[in-house]
């Protein structure tokens, strides 16, 4: 616990806190050797189990989803940015974690990454839902978040 709190006191004093909230990250398009589907293979120090396996998919376009798997699949949104000349991860709860890739392998977030040619199953399950979350997301806003329902309300008259 005392590590996690002076990773994130780090983090902070090294400007990290400068990113206030998940849509003040500008999104931008990593380079191509970072593109695609990376996966954890073996035992890590930064999963919770043997058993636990992780996957970062990096698009094109610098959207990112986070995916551990265990006993379920917690799958997280992010984005790539640059921050201080070095490539990160943003997720959406304003994590920032730094993009490092040495010969073939993404050291992120305590993991060893290996590039793969697709993701899980369970992971391309979880793409698929997030990406039909933004796409309801940017048709609201399209629409200007107005509702086919009228809105009933009480105007005090009888």
């Amino acid at each position: 616990m005392k590590k996690w709190i002076l990773t994130v006191a780090a983090v902070a004093l090294a400007g990290c806190a400068q990113i206030p909230n998940y849509q003040s990250a500008i999104k931008t398009p990593p380079p191509a050797d970072l593109v695609g589907n990376w996966q954890t293979f073996g035992p890590q120090k930064g999963l919770v189990s043997k058993e636990a396996t992780a996957s970062l998919i990096i698009s094109a376009a610098g959207d990112t989803l986070d995916c551990r798997q265990w006993q379920r699949v917690i799958a997280k949104p992010g984005k790539v940015t640059q921050f201080s000349g070095d490539w990160v991860n943003v997720n959406n709860e304003v994590r920032v974690m730094p993009l490092e890739l040495k010969g073939r392998e993404l050291h992120y977030d305590k993991l060893v990454l290996q590039r793969v040619p697709q993701p899980t199953a369970e992971c391309q399950e979880a793409l698929k839902h997030v990406n039909d979350r933004a796409q309801a997301e940017k048709a609201a806003k399209t629409t200007g978040g107005k509702s086919h329902h009228k809105v009933m309300m009480k105007n005090g008259k009888s």
